[in-house]
């Protein structure tokens, strides 16, 4: 028989707050609901979090965990997280305690009231101005490129429906990003707010750079727009190439042959050369997305487990 709920948590280097979360999470929802999971998923730790989650496992039954082979990244840890839950609801919440555990009770009762998706917004209170105007300048550029509609604060930390959660099973692409995807699968959806919270121990493993690189896959996940923009900007280009010439000719036509200008030809090499490279790297971040993607290899590999595959 399904559980009510399932909760997944990924986990990469939390030893700090792993046994916080599961005690934190088992006194809310005992509250609510007796049947329910919580799915456990170690994605490649070396501080001791698994070592922890075998505790946690074997002093509580409903505790099911996964661990990787190495640290394959939070997307696949959240898939193999969906993979494993067996409940008619399941909550995606991180394992650091800076998505409150609270906040499930209200996500279930919302799902209860018909919501394939009660999605948890995190408001930008106490944050500092530069990095709120990041993430604005961030989601309003995201939206006029992208095919589905991501909102600020909005990440991973939300209930699926079960239907929600086969669909999102059903797309089995390689190159994953998980907000796109939430929206993109669409149903019924709900937003309630929460403010920031400070993690409860450890060290966040997003840095500037992963954040970046986190924000490139998003642009290039959902729409083939780099790719246009490169028509558009070349049409430009050889536009204004085409002027200039008409320029030059005139010029030579009314005042005869000047020399060169030694400046103009560096800036209009070095422009046209940058541009060229900038458009080959989009092209080549496609063509290697297609190379993954016909490679087929799995998303994860499990070394340990207490759910039954096969993954």
């Amino acid at each position: 028989m399904k559980p009510a709920l399932s909760v997944v948590v990924p986990c990469h280097n939390e030893a700090e707050v792993v046994t916080a979360a599961h005690a934190s999470l088992t006194g809310e929802i005992a509250e609510v609901v007796d049947d329910y999971e919580l799915v456990f998923v170690d994605d490649g730790s070396t501080d001791g979090t698994l070592e922890l989650i075998r505790v946690l496992a074997a002093e509580d039954e409903r505790v099911r965990f996964v661990a990787f082979s190495r640290n394959f990244g939070k997307e696949a840890a959240m898939l193999a997280g969906l993979r494993a839950a067996n409940g008619e609801a399941v909550v995606i919440i991180d394992a650091d305690l800076q998505h409150p555990p609270e906040l499930v009770p209200r996500m279930l009762e919302l799902h209860r009231k018909g919501f394939d998706q009660v999605v948890a917004r995190r408001t930008r209170t106490g944050d500092k101005p530069t990095r709120t105007l990041a993430a604005k300048t961030y989601y309003k550029v995201m939206n006029r490129l992208v095919d589905v509609k991501l909102v600020d604060g909005v990440g991973d930390f939300r209930l699926l429906s079960r239907r929600a959660v086969d669909a999102v099973l059903a797309l089995g692409e390689y190159n994953r990003f998980s907000k796109g995807l939430f929206s993109w699968i669409g149903y019924e959806q709900i937003t309630i707010e929460y403010d920031n919270v400070q993690r409860a121990g450890g060290d966040s493993s997003w840095t500037f750079r992963s954040l970046l690189n986190y924000g490139i896959d998003g642009v290039l996940s959902f729409n083939n727009r780099p790719l246009r923009l490169s028509i558009y900007l070349g049409g430009i280009v050889i536009l204004a190439s085409m002027l200039y010439v008409l320029w030059l000719t005139i010029r030579v036509a009314l005042f005869g042959v000047e020399m060169p200008g030694y400046v103009t030809l560096v800036a209009a090499v070095a422009g046209l050369g940058g541009i060229q490279l900038l458009f080959l790297g989009v092209i080549g971040e496609y063509i290697g997305r297609i190379y993954y993607e016909t490679k087929r290899r799995p998303h994860f590999l499990v070394k340990d487990s207490n759910v039954p595959g096969p993954w």
